[in-house]
């Protein structure tokens, strides 16, 4: 039987900027999107890959074994009996498509093996027992050997693969509520949110588990590369046990013929032109796809996206830490973590970290039902029943008056009037500049000699003359008639266009449009 030719057989076919082949080394440049939460590939498609591969050397390796053993048994009788190893050969290569079809690879060592095979049919009979006892052991070991490294790869990237989806699915429901939160957020038109629905919290609860997950995406990926990266080394073990197992072959059959004995020797030379990293290299190449890049750098969270992850009611009105005084006396004020969002919420965090811990409010209070306090220098207060679920939060689930200091007066004074502004109704959130419809002059209030004109002054009225607090219905004392005078100013300041809700773009003390959060 002729051997079919191929281009390749003097050098081994490259692709230029995708692999490049000096000695035994491998070099594919693959790009890696960095700009998906949920990628689409399968943690285990490389894996997979490599195991069926493994599965393909363990069943050539049977194939040789049955080829020796075969050999063995008919050398006890003549060329009629000799066709039995030829049918040992006769089938092609399970999972034949690992194997190159060119010149100078396994598929084509397994072709000359049936042509010189087919003229064997004379054998001596002493051959037998150093067949049995010398080759066939050598690739006996080989196939345990093949099994035990498949079993390696499996269990070792079982694990890590199956965190990978436990992670990817954890993240993908948290992005999935954050869409329906945001959705309800923008129809419900400043309503009440539950406080486990603040688009803001799920924000950055979805940060957290994206920092969980590329965490296992990357051992994951750190645990299939090291696999990989031992996969040549390994495969030329098994080019170079076949072939000192056919070297030995070759010499217990020298007895025979000389017409065997060129047989034989033209099967030896045909294993020995298999280069050790020949069909890796070009394992490689095919499935240059699948297979990991080594120099692709690894995920990071800087460069991942997701939906709503810049939305309007996932920025902070005000964020930035101020002291809260605590209910034991014994303790006087302690720093937190704090959080005007635009659901009305002000919530207390440990700290701006979303990463150490998941970002749970430590305690929660929804504005409109709160009253605010007067100003006292860098003093202010808040009274008002803690929504979170939190330990902090189960201290005040009573209505409570929480005192707060900040670092200086005026910072104070813009946490004080975003905390006001948000207690009064539905907070204006800047976009993009957009000119102002003209308001009609008999329905605009007359401007007050002590007001301020600026439509873009960064402090609202509640701030120019704040009361004690803030009156509600249903609230009574002797000041009820002022509070209400009061209450209808600001309500008519809230109503002029010059001195709306504070936006985003108004003073806070660490909030988006001022310098102080940059630093």
């Amino acid at each position: 039987m002729s051997t079919p030719t191929s281009p390749a057989e003097s050098s081994l076919p490259q692709r230029s900027s995708t692999l490049r082949s000096t000695n035994t080394t491998v070099t594919r440049q693959t790009s890696v999107s960095d700009d998906e939460a949920i990628p689409d590939t399968d943690s285990g498609e490389t894996t997979n890959l490599l195991v069926e591969r493994l599965r393909a050397l363990k069943h050539m390796c049977a194939y040789l074994e049955d080829y020796v053993n075969a050999t063995a048994k008919v050398q006890k009788s003549q060329s009629k009996d000799y066709e039995k190893v030829l049918k040992t050969v006769s089938d092609p290569l399970r999972e034949s498509h690992h194997f190159s079809q060119s010149v100078g690879g396994v598929a084509s060592l397994f072709e000359n093996i049936r042509s010189n095979t087919q003229g064997m049919v004379n054998i001596y009979l002493d051959t037998e027992r150093n067949l049995k006892g010398s080759v066939y052991p050598i690739l006996e070991r080989l196939h345990k050997d093949i099994k035990a490294k498949t079993k390696e790869v499996q269990a070792g990237a079982s694990k890590s693969a199956k965190a990978v989806d436990k992670a990817r699915g954890v993240t993908q429901k948290h992005i999935e509520l954050l869409a329906q939160q945001t959705a309800s957020f923008d129809a419900t038109a400043g309503n009440k949110l539950e406080q486990q629905h603040d688009p803001y919290v799920l924000r950055r609860g979805i940060n957290h588990r994206l920092n969980k997950q590329i965490t296992e995406e990357n051992n994951n990926r750190q645990e299939i590369l090291a696999v990989q990266n031992n996969f040549q080394q390994f495969e030329s073990h098994v080019i170079q046990t076949v072939q000192g197992a056919l070297d030995q072959f070759f010499q217990f059959m020298g007895g025979q013929l000389d017409r065997q004995r060129a047989m034989y020797g033209d099967i030896l030379a045909s294993a020995q032109k298999v280069p050790p990293d020949f069909e890796w290299v070009n394992f490689a190449m095919r499935n240059d796809a699948v297979l990991i890049d080594p120099d692709s750098p690894p995920r990071s969270l800087a460069n991942v996206n997701f939906p709503n992850q810049e939305h309007r009611a996932t920025q902070a009105l005000i964020e930035g830490s101020l002291e809260r005084k605590s209910r034991a006396v014994i303790k006087g004020y302690s720093s937190g973590y704090y959080v005007v969002s635009p659901a009305r919420y002000l919530h207390e965090f440990k700290d701006a970290d979303d990463f150490r811990r998941e970002p749970a409010p430590e305690l929660s209070l929804y504005l409109p039902d709160c009253v605010i306090g007067a100003i006292d220098g860098v003093k202010f207060s808040v009274k008002g029943k803690d929504v979170s679920s939190s330990k902090v939060g189960n201290a005040f689930h009573t209505t409570t008056e929480l005192s707060f200091k900040a670092g200086t007066p005026s910072e104070a004074e813009k946490w004080w009037s975003v905390i006001k502004d948000a207690s009064r109704g539905p907070v204006a959130i800047a976009q993009a500049p957009a000119p102002e419809p003209a308001p009609e002059p008999a329905k605009e209030p007359a401007p007050s000699p002590t007001e301020p004109t600026s439509a873009t002054s960064p402090i609202s009225p509640a701030a120019d003359n704040p009361p004690a607090y803030s009156e509600k219905n249903g609230e009574a004392g002797a000041s009820a008639e002022k509070g209400a005078d009061t209450e209808k100013v600001e309500s008519q300041e809230a109503a002029s266009p010059a001195s709306g809700g504070i936006s985003r773009t108004g003073s806070s003390a660490t909030g988006p449009g001022t310098d102080e959060k940059k630093g």
